[in-house]
């Protein structure tokens, strides 16, 4: 996967409000939504002098000033740089084959897809901080998504979201239940995700994680994960 199209599958699943051109620059309207959803990008021709631009366009939505940094904008990165601007959560982005991570098929119950999402996995959303602002950006994804909720001991122990586009199955925002941890339920989350992935037309299943996350980089990788890109941003 390129990093454009892994920049399209991200935009698809996970979009704002709104992108909108000023000058050379795609600046997105997040509401709240977290970074993914509010960063600008560049766009062909930008310069360090048009950077007020997106800085204005930024602020007059009501948001910190916010660029995100792909494989190729070694330039801005610096020119951002010199202006003050630090790096933020550097992003590592993983996939892997949907048929190779649903062999094996979690155990009966374990998780299970479902669209819209239950009471239940907003709650474990909301307890992870994933607030209304995160679910709206859900709720906008146009493609193929479900909610997917795990369960142990006939209790729910924690969710996800997947999204695709182009054949390429997206997850987001998983998120498990701090007293249910290290017992499995992610992997069975993730098996569900590409079973319910496969079923639905992808190929693939990724999803991208702040470097820093090493429990869910080992889960990942103990997975057959893959890296695949990467990207930070830059905030004033």
């Amino acid at each position: 996967m390129n990093s454009q199209a892994l920049a399209d599958v991200m935009e698809q699943t996970w979009p704002p409000a709104r992108a909108f051109a000023v000058g050379p620059w795609c600046i997105r309207d997040g509401q709240g939504g977290g970074k993914r959803v509010s960063a600008a990008t560049a766009g062909p021709g930008w310069s360090d002098e048009a950077i007020p631009l997106a800085e204005a366009a930024m602020d007059e939505l009501g948001q910190a000033p916010l660029f995100l940094i792909r494989q190729g904008d070694d330039l801005l990165d610096q020119a951002l740089q010199s202006r003050g601007y630090r790096v933020v959560d550097p992003v590592a982005a993983y996939a892997a084959p949907c048929a190779a991570l649903a062999d094996p098929e979690p155990p009966p119950m374990a998780a299970f897809a479902h669209w819209p999402p239950l009471a239940i996995c907003a709650e474990i959303w909301a307890d992870a901080g994933i607030g209304p602002a995160r679910l709206a950006v859900m709720q906008r994804a146009t493609g193929p998504k479900c909610a997917i909720l795990g369960r142990a001991n006939d209790q729910p122990t924690g969710v996800a979201f997947v999204a695709i586009h182009q054949g390429v199955a997206m997850l987001h925002a998983l998120e498990v239940r701090t007293a249910a941890r290290r017992q499995g339920s992610a992997h069975h989350i993730m098996r569900a995700a590409a079973q319910w992935a496969q079923q639905n037309g992808a190929d693939s299943l990724s999803l991208v994680v702040t470097v820093l996350n090493s429990p869910a980089r080992a889960l990942y990788a103990s997975l057959g994960m893959k890296v695949v890109g990467q990207y930070h941003y830059r905030q004033r």
